[in-house]
């Protein structure tokens, strides 16, 4: 069992659909949403699942016998340093973003049609021409400088006159006269064009190639997956959103949707104008999802369980299948939990390590059947594979911004240290720049969104929790967390709560002052100096 937890694959982006498909888990009916057809953005943290669910979203249209498109925005662009070279103009960073683009789409149309299946033999005769003309559009150059116009002309003309007279033998005077008179007129034109050629895209020609192209397809209908929206340069955000809301969004039969880190985004950028240009989010397309929301399982353990029991479950039958040895896989996903790990609790400790993070989980699975080797799986060893996964992989991305490390030692001295929580709470609209870089690095999570103290009026919270490798140390000992965080009963009593409310009486305590972090910082900074 320790051998196939080594196996599991830690990305999707590399796996075979085939497998996406047999290992995929929905949650709280995230696919019933991710679904429908509104143009829509999938946030989430890296390692939620962003990924995999966009794929099995194709496979699941392809299913359906709908042309479904998966772009990975990594793989975008022959010239791999233009997007992020600063001295190069912003108009050509954005045009030849918007060109390759455009480029990737009509490269996965062109394969689909040029394929044997029976959808693109039935297509091929008003699709191929279509996407000829879409490549045009998506390639069009112009130049850029001075043209000069020369004109010459010239004109000749020339008349000559002739005569003659004769006598013969017998008197008689034969005379003749002739005129030969000619001319000739000749105008040259050249234009000279002098200049760099630069790309462009002329958006009401791209939605209207878009349009034909997906009138063409089966059932006139196409799914566009862009997956890894943030490492897009920010800059450029704004004008590739600019372009799917012109040329895309209005596309009839055309569904959008976007995979992208909240913390990482940028949609719209506003002008002295009052216009925007970009993606106004709830307007132009709805950003209702987030995969942060779904796999938070402080809320509900036995669902954290659930989930991680059955991923683990679906993978695990997956491998022994590939292998050939399927008879002597698990036949349930609770003999699986009992094959693998010691008791019970270890289990539930292993969910809880993962934080609902079902990269991290699976991470932290593959360290601690190392340590187990041929062992089941204990606490213990939970325990240590989530500490080094904690180390080798969060804290190292987090150290390498000092004032974010700087900010988590704080947090973890005051919230820990001196609360003996694990979990505090930020007023909504107010948060710390670096509270984000921290809860990207996933060493914070949010728990609730919304959570009301009842001495304090008109004022919402977010409950943040601190990482489970920042206090696994501390499990064993005395100065653990008591609890997620303290709050006020009605008879005047304090208490810690483990699943966050929507209302209580009073949680000062738990509120964290961001202020006292700056003063803290300042007063370290004099005592440098």
């Amino acid at each position: 069992m320790n051998t196939a937890f080594l196996k599991l694959p830690l990305r999707a982006e590399g796996e075979d659909p085939s497998l996406l498909v047999k290992t995929f888990v929905d949650v709280a009916h995230l696919f019933t949403v991710l679904s429908n057809d509104d143009h829509q953005v999938l946030y989430g943290r890296r390692g939620t699942g962003k990924t995999h669910a966009l794929k099995y979203l194709v496979e699941y249209t392809r299913s359906r016998r709908q042309v479904s498109l998966y772009v990975d925005m990594r793989t975008i662009g022959s010239s791999g340093g233009l997007y992020s070279d600063d001295t190069a103009p912003l108009s050509e960073r954005a045009t030849r973003l918007l060109m390759d683009t455009l480029l990737a789409i009509h490269d996965q149309l062109a394969t689909f049609a040029l394929g044997d299946s029976d959808l693109a033999q039935a297509a091929q005769p008003e699709l191929l021409p279509r996407l000829d003309a879409l490549a045009e559009v998506a390639t069009e150059v112009r130049v850029a400088g001075t043209v000069e116009q020369h004109v010459a002309a010239s004109e000749s003309a020339s008349e000559k006159a002739s005569g003659s007279a004769s006598l013969d033998t017998t008197g008689k005077l034969t005379m003749a006269a002739g005129t030969d008179v000619s001319q000739a007129a000749s105008v040259e034109r050249r234009r000279t064009e002098k200049g760099q050629e630069v790309h462009r895209v002329h958006f009401g020609s791209a939605s209207k190639r878009l349009a034909d192209v997906v009138a063409a397809l089966p059932g006139a209908r196409l799914w566009l997956m862009l997956d890894e929206w943030s490492v897009i340069p920010r800059d450029l955000q704004p004008y590739l959103a600019d372009f799917l809301r012109r040329c895309m969004l209005p596309v009839k039969g055309m569904t959008v949707k976007i995979g992208a880190i909240e913390q990482r985004s940028w949609f719209r950028l506003g002008t002295n104008t009052g216009d925007y240009v970009g993606l106004e989010l709830g307007a132009d397309i709805s950003a209702n999802l987030d995969l942060d929301d779904f796999m938070v399982f402080n809320n509900d353990p036995e669902r954290a369980k659930a989930f991680l029991r059955d991923l683990l479950f679906r993978h695990v039958r997956a491998i022994y299948a590939s292998e050939g040895n399927e008879a002597r896989a698990p036949r349930t996903a609770d003999e699986l939990v009992s094959l693998a790990f010691t008791q019970v609790n270890a289990f539930a400790e292993y969910v809880r390590a993962s934080e609902g993070v079902p990269r991290d989980a699976v991470n932290i699975l593959g360290l601690a059947a190392q340590k187990a080797f041929e062992e089941k799986i204990s606490v213990q060893h939970v325990r240590s594979a989530a500490r080094a996964w904690y180390q080798r992989d969060k804290l190292r991305a987090v150290n390498a911004n000092e004032s974010a490390a700087d900010l988590l030692t704080w947090i973890i001295s005051e919230v820990i240290g001196n609360r003996h929580a694990r979990a505090f709470l930020l007023e909504q609209g107010r948060d710390h720049q670096l509270i984000g870089t921290l809860y990207d690095a996933r060493v914070l999570h949010v728990l609730k969104r919304g959570v009301h103290g009842g001495d304090i009026a008109g004022v919402r919270f977010n409950v943040y929790a601190l990482d489970y490798g920042c206090y696994v140390d501390l499990a064993t000992t005395s100065n653990a967390p008591r609890g997620l965080f303290a709050v006020l009963e009605e008879d005047g009593t304090e208490r810690f709560v483990e699943v966050p409310q929507d209302d209580y009486r009073s949680i000062r305590r738990a509120i964290l002052d961001l202020a006292a972090f700056e003063r803290y910082l300042g007063e370290r900074t004099r005592g440098g100096r």
